[in-house]
């Protein structure tokens, strides 16, 4: 007995040994930024002289009365509300398609999917942006077959702007997702799907009784992912729309960047403010979807 507790003594001290540098990483690269960030956020002043808010509470109350923030968290929740659930049921589609085992150019059709993905943000931004551009290939194509009399100004009106920036996130990430649904239904055994077709169950039903319920905690997880990345989008309103017109596109971290770094004079505290409260909205949607996607009893 005390020879086995020994040898589990020692087991968890070199556990420890080997966790020990990635943990200090983490704390150091992840944990003491988000608290240095949170007392910052208590402050005002230039970033050389920063003091104390009177009250400490002061830049949080400031975000309530901010409209243009109050607009970029409308404009952030907005493209997620439609693009994440849009993005994610395409992607579970098209691996449903693309792992069928008598698809003929599997690994073609895979690249292709993926392909957006791999195409950096300011030159995917840069391309949609010329392609909806007044003169640009879009309104072309709808012109030419009769769809339109005159050219839309697609990235100078809200909703079409708005509209822009849903298509280029649905493009962009779709293929990305694909990949994560893709390797869940490559571990689903092939048997289970032919035991259900010879007991009657359509390409339907063996996708909503078989494989939503065993890619379910695939879908949580690539749902807090997308849920994470749209509430901290940035290139698609800065590229695209440059969060216009009149900051009617704009996103929190767009606006956030703008007070920090972006126009006039820097305000890193009340940045620092907003970006904690992104952080606790990110934090708190998470835990939903855990819970929600948590099947256990």
């Amino acid at each position: 007995m005390n020879k086995k507790s020994g040898v589990q003594r020692k087991q968890e001290v070199w556990g420890w040994t080997f966790l020990a540098p990635a943990t200090i990483l983490i704390f150091i690269m992840s944990f003491w930024p988000m608290v240095q960030a949170f007392i910052m956020s208590l402050k005002k002043g230039p970033a050389s002289n920063m003091v104390w808010q009177e009250p400490i509470f002061k830049n949080y109350t400031r975000i309530l009365q901010d409209k243009t923030f109050l607009t970029s968290m409308g404009n952030t929740f907005l493209y997620l509300i439609i693009e994440v659930p849009i993005m994610l049921i395409l992607a579970i589609l098209l691996a449903q398609i693309l792992n069928n085992r008598d698809l003929k150019f599997r690994g073609l059709f895979r690249t292709m999917v993926f392909m957006p993905c791999a195409v950096s943000l300011v030159s995917y931004a840069l391309i949609f942006k010329s392609l909806f551009a007044t003169q640009g290939l879009v309104n072309s194509v709808l012109y030419n077959l009769y769809i339109i009399d005159d050219n839309i100004n697609w990235l100078g009106q809200t909703a079409t702007a708005r509209a822009v920036i849903i298509m280029g996130l649905i493009w962009r990430w779709t293929g990305y997702n694909m990949v994560f649904y893709l390797a869940g239904l490559q571990n689903i055994e092939y048997s289970v799907y032919e035991a259900a077709k010879i007991d009657g169950a359509n390409g339907w039903k063996s996708f909503w009784n078989i494989t939503v319920p065993l890619l379910r905690p695939v879908i949580v997880m690539t749902f807090i992912m997308s849920i994470n990345g749209t509430l901290q989008l940035f290139d698609e309103s800065v590229n695209l729309t440059n969060g216009g017109p009149s900051n009617t596109t704009i996103t929190m971290s767009h606006y956030i960047w703008n007070q920090s770094l972006g126009v006039g004079v820097a305000k890193f505290g009340y940045a620092s403010a907003m970006a904690f409260v992104v952080f606790i909205m990110v934090g708190i949607l998470a835990f939903i979807n855990l819970k929600v996607g948590d099947s256990r009893d």
